[in-house]
C-alpha cells in the first residue's frame, strides 16, 4: 500500500512543480526579446519567426495576433515613473512624446492585456490624430475616472491596469537602440478613496 502512495505523491509533485514552472515562465519572465524604455516594455520579435519559445507560448495561450515588424510595435506600462503599479482608482498624467510613427493608439487594459471596461461617454482609447499637442509636438494626457480638460483617457473600475501604446509603421520596430527611443513619462497625480 505504501508504494502506490509514494508513486501518487511523486506524480503529484511532478505535475504540480511542472505546472508551477510553466505558470512562472509564462507570467513572470519577460522573455528573451524584451525592449525596455523607462517604464515601457515591448517585445519586438513577438510577430516574427524569431520569437522565443516562451513568447510563442504566451501568444498561443492568450490568442493574440501580434504585429509584425513591418506593421508596428506595442509597448506596455504596468508601473508609473516612480515605480508604483498602475491602479484604475488613481489618476495619472502621461507627458512627453512618442517615437516617430505613422499612427499610434493608447488604451488602458487589465493585466491580461484586454481593454478595460468602457465607461459611458468617451471612446475606450486615444489615438495620435485626435490629441491636442504643444508647440514642440509633445502632449499631456490625463488618465482617470473623472473627466479632465484637454486630452483625457477614461478608465473605470478598480484593480490593476496596464497602459498599451501601439506604434504603427514605426522604425523602432526594426531594432532601434533603446537609448535612442523617447517614451512618455507616467506620473501619479492622486487616488480616489
Amino acid at each position: 500500500m505504501r508504494i502506490p502512495l509514494y508513486v501518487a505523491l511523486v506524480v503529484a509533485i511532478a505535475v504540480g512543480g511542472g505546472g508551477a514552472s510553466v505558470w512562472f515562465a509564462l507570467n513572470a519572465i519577460d522573455g528573451l526579446d524584451t525592449l525596455r524604455v523607462g517604464v515601457w516594455t515591448a517585445y519586438p520579435d513577438s510577430g516574427t519567426p524569431q520569437v522565443d519559445p516562451y513568447g510563442r507560448a504566451r501568444i498561443a495561450r492568450d490568442g493574440e495576433l501580434p504585429l509584425g515588424r513591418a506593421e508596428g510595435l506595442y509597448f506596455l506600462a504596468s508601473r508609473d515613473s516612480s515605480g508604483q503599479g498602475l491602479r484604475r482608482r488613481c489618476r495619472y498624467r502621461i507627458e512627453g512624446g512618442v517615437p516617430v510613427a505613422r499612427f499610434w493608439t493608447l488604451y488602458a487594459a487589465d493585466r491580461t492585456g484586454r481593454a478595460a471596461p468602457r465607461p459611458t461617454g468617451p471612446a475606450d482609447g486615444l489615438h495620435s490624430r485626435q490629441l491636442l499637442r504643444r508647440t514642440d509636438n509633445s502632449f499631456e494626457i490625463a488618465i482617470g475616472r473623472a473627466p479632465a480638460p484637454g486630452n483625457w483617457l477614461a478608465v473605470k473600475g478598480t484593480g490593476e491596469m496596464v497602459l498599451v501604446l501601439t506604434l504603427y509603421d514605426t522604425p523602432v520596430a526594426n531594432g532601434a537602440d533603446a537609448r535612442d527611443i523617447e517614451m512618455p513619462a507616467i506620473y501619479r497625480t492622486g487616488c480616489d478613496a
